[in-house]
Order: structure tokens, then C-alpha cells, then sequence
């Protein structure tokens, strides 16, 4: 793939033309210059667009596509070309199938099924036989077939033992356990935030109580086992509160948070709207604020979309019946920038790659291209014209955004809206 980008600024913290606005040619899928000018001899295609900044790759934890199983919700095709116009070249795949992703043979066909995309696909496996929380997977075999992490989407491990021995097991050959952090005998049927707001709405509550406990279990078994964890989408103020305790005792422990728990609060859940519905529950504003600073001094090690495409039936449906799950690839940049500056924002979206293994390479001549595009300074307001994915559960849907994204060129190819 070749191609001349003109005039882009590169937002790079650690490339030596970062704040430059430059041309970057690129010639079969790697960057051969970096100029303030560069001609165009071999007539290659020029991209020109407006206000264009140009970062690494993003990156995100943790997404679901639905295939196999789903493919109603999404594809892994469908679901890698949204991520590519979203701005992200690498994506975590969640073993939310159907049948549940469990096997060498399960992560050979998906990684399969991804081969000659823009994006980057790094499949997760279950941590338990088909994420049932009672016998561990093959959690060896699906590390050899390329799994990057072992994980019962959005399923907590209630059996304490299990996860003792899961990041045993798992620590002898560097493998990555996610927990999911909720007690499932606390959080009950709790289908939204125990507050005043599930109380004025008669709706049951999950308390913060509820993840907190899990998170203390968890961090305590780390520290006797000697592991590799990582607790995803943490909510509350306190989660990173026990692990910043937990940092400082150099456990080995990551976490993530998902955009929509630094954005919306359960106040939005006014109206009943499903596309609300999330796991873990949208929390307070406290919990929102405690969230934003754990992300500034580096508590939370990622942020995440915790894209999970749900059909129609399943989200149109009463409140406390509809499944939970919002998607937030095509939103990502835009909602960040309503909280942080593009810095900080295109900071967030590109760390993380390192704890799954991920190589990345600051933009610079030699490198191999793999390129976010997108323009900062755009404001719009959120609606279905911007979604790619089959499903449309958005929460953001509405949302006033600043920034828009123009695509991808990463992995050999372009992908551009």
C-alpha cells in the first residue's frame, strides 16, 4: 500500500515530529519520509483532509463481535472494518460467542476469520470451559493458538480457589487472567446502580459494594499467588482506591475503565432507556470524577469501549429483562474529548498495547505505518448516520462529541470513511 498523507499535524508524544505538521509518505505499509513537504513522483494517492492530525494506532481491551454464534448482533469482518473507521488498528476480542471461545481450535478460527484486515485482531479465551466459573479452559493450548488473555466475559469467578489456581496455572507460562469485578451474591439481580435514582425508579440495585468486594478478593489472591491480573472496567471510586494500594505493593495488576462510566452517571436512567443498561452499572458522579483522576495518575492503566453489539429484541424490551451492553467504538474519541484534551485523549487510546504484548512504535521513518487519522476540533452531535456496527445500542446516540475520525492505515492497508 502506498500512499502520501499531506499536511498532518502528528500527535506522538514519543515520535521526534510530535505538535510538527509535516507530509509522511508511505510506501508498501511503511514510512519511508517524513517531511514538511514531500513531492509526488510515483503519482501515489494523496490523502488531503481537513484539520488532519495523524497518532499511533489505537488500541482498545476489550470488544465483542458476536461471531460465532451472534452474527446477527456483528461479524468479525463487519466488526473490524467499524474499529478501522473508528481509529483503531488493534482490538482484544471478547469470548462473548456463542459457542463460547474455549479452544485451540476456536481461537485458530478467529484469528482466521480476521486475516487481511487493517485491524489487528487478539483474541481472548475463555478462562473457564464454555464460561461457566467451574473448571478451567485449555488455557495453555489457546495461549500457543494466540490467545493474548483468559477471560469469562462479564462473568465473575464466585469460586475463590478456581481463580487461585487460575493465575497459578496461568503464571507459568506469563499468561494474562481477567476477573470480572462483582460478587454475584451481592449484586444479586441488581440491574442498575444501588442508589437514590434505582430507589425513585423502583428499579433493583447493584451496589458499589458488590465490585469493591471482588476487587479486595482479587488483589489479595494476586498477592499470595504471585500472578499476572487484570480487572476490567472497575466503576467505583473505592475499586481504584484498593488498587492503587495494590500498585504500591508492586503487584502485578492492571485495570481498564470503560468510556461510559466516565461520561454518563445513572441519573440518565430517567427515561427507562435500555441502551443504558450496562454491566457494571453507570454509578455517581463521585464515582465518575474518582474514575477521571485514577486515569490522570495512572491508576487505571487503559481505557476501554467495551463494544458489545446487542440486537434489537434484546434491547427494546422492559429495563430489567434487556441484556447489557453498549457499543462505543464509532463515540471512543469523541466522548473522551468532552473530558480530557486531544493530548491526553490519543494518550489514553494508544496505552495499554504493552500489557497484552502488543509491539508499538512511535511515528517515524522506517517504522511500519500504523496510523489513527482524525480530526480534533469538529463538534456534532452523535446520531445512527455515525455507526458502522450492525447493532445500534449506543448510549452516546444524542450526545454532543468533539472530534471526528477519518480511519486507519495500518497493517498493509487503508481504510478511510
Amino acid at each position: 500500500m502506498n500512499a502520501l498523507i499531506k499536511s498532518a499535524t502528528i500527535v506522538d508524544s514519543k515520535s521526534d515530529f510530535h505538535n510538527e505538521t509535516v507530509d509522511i509518505l508511505i510506501e508498501k505499509g511503511r514510512i519511508s519520509k517524513i517531511s514538511k513537504r514531500i513531492a509526488n513522483p510515483n503519482n501515489y494517492q494523496e490523502i488531503k483532509l481537513d484539520n488532519l492530525h495523524v497518532s499511533q494506532g489505537w488500541f482498545d481491551s476489550s470488544v465483542s463481535f458476536g461471531e460465532p454464534g451472534y452474527e446477527e448482533r456483528e461479524t468479525i469482518s463487519n466488526g473490524l472494518k467499524t474499529a478501522a473507521r473508528s481509529g483503531f488498528t488493534s482490538v482484544v476480542l471478547n469470548a462473548n460467542s456463542n459457542p463460547v471461545i474455549d479452544s485451540y481450535a476456536d481461537i485458530t478460527f478467529v484469528k482466521s476469520k480476521a486475516n487481511g484486515n487493517a485491524v489487528k485482531l487478539y483474541p481472548t479465551g475463555a478462562l473457564t470451559q464454555g464460561s461457566k466459573g467451574e473448571d478451567l479452559a485449555e488455557l495453555f493450548d489457546m495461549g500457543n493458538a494466540g490467545a493474548v488473555a483468559f477471560y469469562d466475559y462479564q462473568k465473575p469467578i464466585s469460586n475463590p480457589n478456581l481463580m487461585k489456581i487460575a493465575l497459578q496455572y496461568a503464571s507459568n507460562f506469563d499468561g494474562l487472567v481477567f476477573s470480572f469485578p462483582q460478587e454475584s451474591k451481592i449484586s444479586g439481580l441488581g440491574v442498575a446502580n444501588e442508589h437514590i435514582n434505582s430507589t425513585k425508579l423502583g428499579l433493583k440495585g447493584n451496589p458499589a459494594l458488590a465490585e469493591e468486594l471482588q476487587v479486595a478478593r482479587d488483589l489479595f489472591l494476586l498477592e499470595y499467588t504471585e500472578g499476572k491480573l487484570h480487572i476490567p472496567t472497575i466503576s467505583t471510586v473505592k475499586s481504584v482506591e484498593l488498587i492503587r494500594a495494590a500498585k504500591a505493593k508492586k503487584l502485578d495488576v492492571t485495570c481498564s475503565v470503560a468510556i461510559h462510566n466516565l461520561v454518563f452517571t445513572d441519573d440518565v436512567l430517567q427515561e427507562f432507556d435500555t441502551n443504558f443498561k450496562v454491566l457494571p452499572p453507570l454509578r455517581t458522579q463521585t464515582d465518575c470524577e474518582g474514575l477521571i483522576e485514577g486515569l490522570k495518575d495512572g491508576t487505571i492503566d487503559m481505557v476501554t469501549t467495551d463494544h458489545n453489539p446487542i440486537d434489537i429484541e434484546d434491547k427494546k424490551i422492559e429495563f430489567d429483562y434487556a441484556k447489557y451492553g453498549t457499543i462505543g467504538l464509532e463515540s471512543a474519541f469523541g466522548a473522551l474529548q468532552n473530558i480530557f484534551t486531544t493530548k491526553k485523549t490519543v494518550s489514553l487510546l494508544t496505552q495499554g498495547k504493552s500489557r497484552f504484548g502488543i509491539s508499538e512504535t512511535a511515528i517515524s521513518e522506517g517504522q511500519i505505518a500504523d496510523l489513527a487519522l482524525f480530526n480534533p476540533d469538529t463538534t456534532y452531535e452523535f446520531t445512527t448516520t455515525h455507526l458502522s456496527s450492525r447493532s445500534k445500542n449506543s448510549m452516546f446516540l444524542g450526545s454532543k462529541l468533539k472530534g471526528a475520525t477519518y480511519g486507519v492505515i495500518a497493517n498493509n492497508k487503508m481504510v478511510l470513511k
